[in-house]
């Protein structure tokens, strides 16, 4: 008689860890629905949809809308761009 193998439970990433492979999962997402035709413009807007109802479930309405007030000035910063600064 055989038996099953034996799995045990793997411990939390740590919380940057989690972060880059939550960006690679959505990198992946993010390629495939471009290569079937989704606009990138409907992706983004589908994407924020998506995090701030997220965040709005985690956090409450007060809370994201403490955090949302900040992102005019980090996109301006160009926390947010992907092109490297010319220096």
């Amino acid at each position: 008689m055989s038996h099953p193998a034996s799995f045990t439970a793997r411990d939390p990433l740590p919380d940057h860890e989690q972060k880059q492979a939550a960006l690679s999962y959505l990198n992946e997402a993010w390629a495939e629905a471009r290569h079937d035709g989704v606009d990138g413009d409907c992706l983004a807007q589908a994407s924020l949809f998506a995090a701030f109802a997220e965040l709005v479930a985690t956090y409450g309405e007060d809370a994201v809308a403490k955090f949302v007030e900040g992102l005019p000035s980090r996109v301006r910063n160009g926390e947010f761009s992907t092109r490297l600064a010319k220096q």
